[in-house]
């Protein structure tokens, strides 16, 4: 099989490395991987200039754009084809819940299920002292493995969350939710023109027994299943009762 790996962390990132290590038994293994960190960025496709492709080394690539970007680059240049599986990761730092919205790492991932590839996004939380990414590629591997034999159902993938040390194991979670309020700092530069910095916002988690957040506090691998379908389903009957009664307003 072919595997098309990318992340934001950036083609240099140990993270990569140590994720392209564990995958290399599955198969053919393509790295295309930003040339600069692309953390935060989400789902971001660089339409207004143009990317540039350059040999890291042997199936190594880096692309000056997006994880976007870079999967659309791996398909459709230089693999020439859809891979049978995009792997995206390790990242430094968890992305659950309602990060993910963010998260390059995940959006590479969410890239491959559009083109209607299996996908994967792994992520590591952050440690007090230098990352360890050998239990990350370790359930990578294994998450991997099992997408393989058993397949994902069209348009899926999987969000993958370690914790520091050794995990518990595997737990199948929904996104948590956390008090979304961002933090913006204020500065002034040595001319006295103010500039931002849009810091983290506060880590406040609603309580929810089968969280990723909550998997991955207690020390459980969380993996959890996501779409691209945005639709709030529930929803849709209250939406059709509103939209009668504007349509009783209009006439």
């Amino acid at each position: 099989m072919t595997i098309l790996v990318t992340n934001d962390d950036g083609v240099h990132s140990e993270g990569l490395r140590a994720l392209a290590d564990a995958l290399r038994p599955f198969g053919e293994l393509i790295v295309v991987a930003p040339m600069q960190e692309a953390s935060a960025i989400g789902h971001a496709l660089t339409l207004r200039r143009p990317l540039r492709l350059e040999t890291i080394g042997p199936g190594v690539y880096g692309v000056d754009g997006t994880p976007t970007d870079c999967v659309n680059i791996g398909v459709s240049t230089v693999l020439g084809r859809l891979p049978d599986l995009v792997v995206s990761g390790i990242n430094k730092g968890w992305n659950l819940g309602d990060d993910i919205t963010y998260s390059g790492t995940v959006s590479g991932a969410f890239e491959g299920a559009l083109l209607g590839v299996p996908a994967v996004a792994v992520s590591l939380q952050r440690p007090p002292g230098a990352y360890d990414f050998s239990e990350a590629a370790r359930a990578s591997a294994r998450v991997v493995e099992a997408v393989v034999q058993r397949r994902l159902p069209a348009r899926t993938f999987l969000n993958v969350n370690v914790p520091t040390g050794r995990p518990k194991g595997f737990r199948v979670t929904v996104q948590g939710r956390r008090n979304h309020v961002t933090t913006v700092s204020e500065r002034l530069d040595p001319r006295g023109q103010a500039y931002f910095w849009i810091e983290e916002g506060e880590n406040l988690w609603e309580s929810h027994d089968r969280s990723d957040y909550q998997a991955v506090m207690e020390g459980y691998i969380s993996v959890t299943p996501l779409h691209p379908d945005m639709t709030a389903h529930s929803v849709l009957p209250a939406v059709e009762e509103l939209s009668l009664e504007m349509l009783t307003e209009v006439q």
